[in-house]
């Protein structure tokens, strides 16, 4: 085994400057551009202003790490690694975060060193190493990289172990790919068998939102009641954050819910950005950010995909209102909406259709994924004991 102190030195601390006001500023990551698949996201990178001199070495490079030093929860730690494969000398990293660059490449792989550092923080391993200050999690950064120890093997075998995990991300996001195009198929059926809800270009009986779906607003429990652990007494509190990870799982006293919804419900996040999400139910009780949509007449399944209609979300994101910095649906003019009504044989044709669909993303496809998905996991954390 060796030291990672030995083979990066210690994780050099990353700039956040000013704000950018000429919007000549430089690109930063933050821990909002981590994933949990240690890959860079680089849909919402801020620019900022770094006028500090002598910074050159933290621009990053490609094989670059960059850890977490401070976020996290109370389940999940702090420490998530992602590697860097960008463009060079462009991007740098905020001060929430840390750099560890391979001293010596000829001896040590980049990734390999990514890919054992993920497998610790899989299994736990960086959770050892916390300090919790006033809610934030903090990683004990210069502890951790120099007690941690990385298996050693030589250069061609640190290569090939890599070659084969990213062969299995790889199939993975191709799998991911192809449950995105069955869901466009979707799309595309329900728009050829009804066109589009703004131009009822079927001549379908004209109602409004308001006479086919109830919607029911959510309730917000007092936050000293959330726990992070399931009990008999408990349950699940849903909210939008809940939709793109599980990071933050929230739970209540029974007695404190208000509003329920399971897994087949209509669920709409109520403000953004982007507002108006449909998204799918989640057993529990749901918060004031989140509504429900009951159909009071016709199939819910075609209700649903009314409701993602691009046009509508247009509509409806032209008229939003702000309340405290935020953006949200203006409800009146979403019950207000025109909703094309098709007999109910149509309806129930294109239900029956999209279960089918349904089908082949979640019985083949998803089975795959999730297979796959384990034994990139499982093989992550083989690469300790090799």
């Amino acid at each position: 085994m060796a030291k990672l102190i030995d083979i990066t030195g210690k994780a050099l601390s990353g700039e956040w400057g000013t704000e950018d006001e000429s919007g000549d500023g430089i690109p930063v990551l933050r821990t909002t551009n981590f994933t949990n698949e240690g890959v860079v996201n680089y849909n919402d990178v801020v620019t900022r202003t770094i006028t500090k001199k002598n910074i050159d070495e933290k621009f990053l490079r490609r094989g670059d790490i960059i850890i977490e030093k401070s976020g996290g929860s109370d389940k999940f730690p702090v420490g998530r690694v992602i590697y860097f494969d960008g463009d060079e000398n462009t991007y740098l990293f905020n001060n929430f975060t840390g750099l560890l660059r391979v001293k010596d490449q000829d001896v040590w792989y980049p990734r390999y060193i990514f890919y054992s550092l993920f497998a610790n923080y899989k299994r736990g391993g960086t959770r050892a190493f916390e300090n919790k200050t006033t809610g934030l999690h903090n990683l004990k950064t210069d502890d951790y990289v120099s007690r941690y120890e990385v298996a050693e093997t030589d250069k061609a075998e640190q290569i090939s172990i890599c070659e084969k995990l990213d062969k299995l991300y790889g199939i993975i996001k191709s799998r991911e790919k192809e449950l995105q195009l069955l869901d466009d198929l979707i799309k595309a059926r329900f728009v050829e068998m009804f066109g589009t809800p703004y131009g009822n270009e079927k001549g379908f009986p004209l109602l409004t939102v308001d006479d086919v779906i109830e919607f029911t607003g959510g309730a917000q429990p007092d936050k000293k009641y959330f726990e992070y652990e399931p009990t008999e007494d408990n349950i699940r509190l849903i909210q939008i954050r809940d939709y793109k990870t599980d990071n933050y799982i929230t739970y209540i006293p029974k007695s404190m819910a208000k509003r329920f919804c399971d897994a087949d419900d209509i669920m709409i996040g109520r403000y953004g950005p982007p507002i108006f999400q449909i998204l799918k139910g989640i057993e529990g009780s749901y918060n004031v950010a989140l509504m429900k949509a009951t159909p009071k007449m016709g199939n819910k399944e075609f209700i649903r995909y009314f409701l993602k209609q691009e046009c509508l979300f247009n509509y409806l994101d032209g008229l939003s209102q702000r309340t405290a910095g935020q953006s949200g649906i203006e409800m009146p003019a979403l019950k207000a909406y025109p909703f094309p009504y098709p007999p109910m044989e149509l309806q129930n044709q294109f239900s029956d259709f999209v279960n089918q669909v349904d089908k082949s993303k979640f019985g083949d496809c998803l089975t795959i994924f999730l297979i796959l998905h384990k034994l990139i996991i499982d093989y992550y954390l083989e690469i300790q004991i090799i």
